[in-house]
């Protein structure tokens, strides 16, 4: 498989959103790809959660990378997450 790379802005959004680079990667690597805008893809990723997030206790947090595919690699642009 290609190589992963986080660009900075992506690494900054993990710590902002709740997320880190060990479950980033195993969304690009697992999670269902979706088209995105400007070429690139979003992989979604549910994990089991079962923790608080900002004052409220969620089950599941879904990540989801934004990411551009090139010939010798994999780049993530950014990163969203998402809690239920």
């Amino acid at each position: 498989m290609k190589r992963i790379r986080l660009s900075h802005h992506a690494q900054a959004r993990c710590r902002l959103r709740g997320t880190n680079e060990q479950e980033v990667r195993s969304a690009v690597r697992r999670g269902v790809r979706e088209p995105a805008k400007k070429g690139r893809f979003m992989c979604r990723l549910n994990v089991q959660y079962n923790r608080t997030w900002r004052g409220k206790h969620y089950a599941i947090k879904q990540v989801a990378p934004v990411v551009v595919e090139r010939a010798d690699e994999i780049v993530v642009v950014t990163v969203y997450t998402f809690f239920f």
